[in-house]
């Protein structure tokens, strides 16, 4: 009997239905007509122990027993998914070939390995484990891929390095939060001072910009415009560009600080005759946005319904485990495979059937056009969210969930629109030496834009018509007749809301200056993962790092202070990037999991001896935060025993929520 590994129950599902049939269903497995049966992880079927279970006294903390770092590290069942456990257990010990079928990740590999290794079979039945890569539930895609079976072995890099990352992410994270949370109680604060490789960064990200805008000093600067008339007896306003001349007086975007500068320039150029020296109409075209992952999605919905990212989440997981509405979507793609562009016809009618909403975008919709969303080579474990061929009245779902999957499925019409069309006229002018410049920009076909139109969410830019510029010709006499001197005030930066928070997670390499760093961070799509950062987020809020005002997000005092009594290394995304380019060195044998981790628990001491010696600057937590059990020492432990433990520290909101059908993540990131 061959037994088929998922990671999911969809997933399992979906290889079932390639199999012979009849099929008798089970619990938690589905045995074909062969006799190959197909089971399923739910997530992770199993989970890092505590410190405890290396040492009984760890379940108290305390300074001295720091760092804590196993010699023989071990696993345990996890309690939400025992039962599936044993199903898969059970039917290994059965199977006469295990087959992996966990995502084509490093995760979805060691997912599928942690569970094989744990059931206790022999090294010959391991050994002979094979591995079926599927990143397309397209039945025919599936059947492939079964014909298609390699050695699991071949493999074992790629689950060493989400080896090493997990137990990375629990050494930094249980130490250093233990310690942190030690040092905030000697100085009387009773709360958990959670600490993590991608949550800590994050927290650091929005106290650098609340004191970023706090310290910002507004200073004028000036803008010069003119209104030029043409011998045809036509007028235009152009803007002054500066000269380099002029760099001593502006700043560093470009804009001149000096009033007397500005009015020297305007008083010079009135009433002056100048000439025409360049003119540029250049027609522009900008292709429909690929469909969404989850973050872009995320996004998206914050700025549209101000849904923040767990919300969004959540709304996603019903849409697709309930409803079955969308495909998988903690999806880091933004691709499809190309064999999905055989079935537009089918997912596009029921779009139309679904929503009357969109029953006219589908009717203009050219599907006989195809983006580059289609594109095997950049489709990785999963494909970009989509809607289904499924159909069902979304008056019958919550107006959130609606919300969501309209949003979704225009994302998907959109890439059978043709491209937003502008054209560009621009006319640059000299007046007494000085150059000004007269743009203007029109729609000329809004293409795809022409369903964010309908939908009453048209951007600025799809409508963006400005004054038209006359037909002029280079070398063309122009009059200045008046000038005009705007004075503006330079603004802050805003602060961090919903949607600007997981750009910056996804882009973080803006943030960083280190070009190396900044290269690592870019390949690896940020801090944390799709399936992470709404739960990373979401943390940060649950242990009162971050609180909201309005839309906007700001760091609580407690969040501030923790921040500023950090080193800096442990506050910047500079760690993550590290690790990352060691981790795929793993992936790629060139580098062992020794040589990653041994470094890393030397760094470890190093750190605590360092945030230990400077642990004066926890002072300023004295006060901040109290919760309901810091009067009574029995109470505190209590408290620390069930908050802050690696188990609540390290899982994520939306893992807890999702069990039932995603792997389950650890946030002590």
């Amino acid at each position: 009997m061959i037994l088929y590994i998922a990671e999911k129950p969809s997933v399992g599902r979906a290889v079932a239905d390639v199999l012979p049939k009849p099929q008798q269903k089970g619990d938690g497995f589905i045995k074909a007509a062969n006799g190959d049966v197909v089971t399923w992880c739910i997530g992770h079927l199993l989970e890092q122990a505590e410190p405890e279970a290396y040492n009984a006294d760890y379940k108290s903390w305390r300074k001295a027993h720091l760092p804590i770092i196993p010699i023989e590290w071990k696993q345990h069942v996890k309690s939400q998914t025992r039962q599936q456990f044993n199903v898969v257990k059970k039917l290994i010990k059965e199977a006469d070939v295990l087959v992996n079928m966990g995502d084509p990740d490093r995760v979805g590999q060691i997912l599928v390995d942690e569970v094989i290794n744990y059931a206790g079979i022999s090294q010959a039945k391991r050994a002979a484990t094979k591995r079926c890569l599927v990143n397309d539930m397209n039945p025919a895609a599936i059947s492939k891929a079964l014909k298609d079976l390699r050695q699991n072995s071949d493999f074992i890099p790629l689950a060493t390095s989400a080896l090493a990352r997990a137990r990375a992410d629990w050494l930094y994270g249980i130490n250093m939060t233990r310690l942190c949370t030690l040092l905030g109680q000697e100085h009387g604060y009773q709360g958990v001072l959670s600490i993590g490789r991608v949550q800590t960064p994050v927290l650091g990200l929005v106290v650098h910009r609340d004191l970023e805008i706090e310290h910002f000093v507004t200073k004028p600067f000036y803008e010069v415009w003119v209104t030029l008339h043409t011998c045809s007896g036509e007028q235009f306003k152009a803007k002054w560009q500066p000269s380099a001349a002029c760099e001593p007086y502006m700043d560093e975007d470009g804009r001149v600080l000096l009033k007397k500068l500005a009015e020297t320039v305007l008083a010079k150029v009135r009433g002056q005759t100048g000439q025409v020296k360049a003119v540029k109409r250049e027609q522009k075209s900008q292709a429909a946005p690929l469909p969404y992952n989850l973050s872009s999605l995320q996004i998206d919905a914050s700025k549209r319904f101000n849904l923040n990212a767990q919300k969004t989440l959540d709304i996603c997981q019903q849409l697709y485990e309930r409803h079955k509405l969308i495909t998988y979507p903690r999806s880091d793609c933004r691709y499809l495979p190309a064999g999905h562009f055989a079935e537009r016809q089918k997912v596009s009618q029921a779009i139309a059937s679904s929503s009357s909403q969109l029953s006219q975008a589908v009717k203009t919709a050219d599907l006989n056009l195809k983006s580059k969303a289609w594109n095997d080579s950049k489709v990785g474990a999963h494909h970009a969210i989509i809607p289904t061929e499924r159909v069902l009245d979304v008056q019958r779902l919550s107006l959130d969930e609606r919300h969501i999957y309209e949003l979704i499925a225009r994302q998907y019409l959109m890439q059978f629109y043709p491209a937003f069309r502008y054209s560009e006229h621009q006319i640059d002018t000299e007046v007494a030496g000085g150059l000004f410049v007269a743009k203007q920009k029109s729609t000329v076909d809004l293409g795809w834009k022409a369903l964010l139109a309908r939908s009453g969410t048209a951007d600025e830019e799809a409508n963006e018509f400005s004054t038209a510029l006359p037909a002029v010709q280079q070398g063309d006499q122009v009059n200045c007749v008046e000038g005009q001197l705007d004075e503006k005030q330079t603004s802050p930066p805003k602060h961090f809301t919903d949607a600007s928070l997981l750009a910056a997670m996804t882009g973080i390499a803006r943030y960083v200056t280190d070009p190396e760093i900044k290269k690592v961070l870019r390949d690896t799509d940020g801090l944390g993962t799709e399936a992470t950062r709404a739960g990373i987020i979401e943390l940060l809020f649950k242990r009162q790092f971050l609180t909201k005002q309005g839309k906007e997000i700001h760091a609580t005092p407690i969040g501030r202070q923790l921040i500023q009594s950090l080193p800096q290394r442990m506050v910047v995304p500079d760690m993550t990037a590290h690790w990352e380019a060691q981790l795929e060195a793993i992936c790629e044998k060139r580098l062992r999991y020794d040589q990653f981790m041994q470094p890393l628990q030397h760094g470890l001491v190093e750190l605590i001896s360092e945030v230990s010696q400077q642990q004066g600057q926890f002072s300023g937590l004295k006060g901040l935060g109290q919760n309901r059990f810091s009067r009574s020492k029995t109470g505190r432990a209590k408290f620390a025993a069930k908050k802050t433990s690696s188990k609540a520290a390290s899982k994520t909101t939306a893992t807890k929520k999702a069990a039932g059908s995603t792997r389950s993540r650890r946030s002590s990131q």
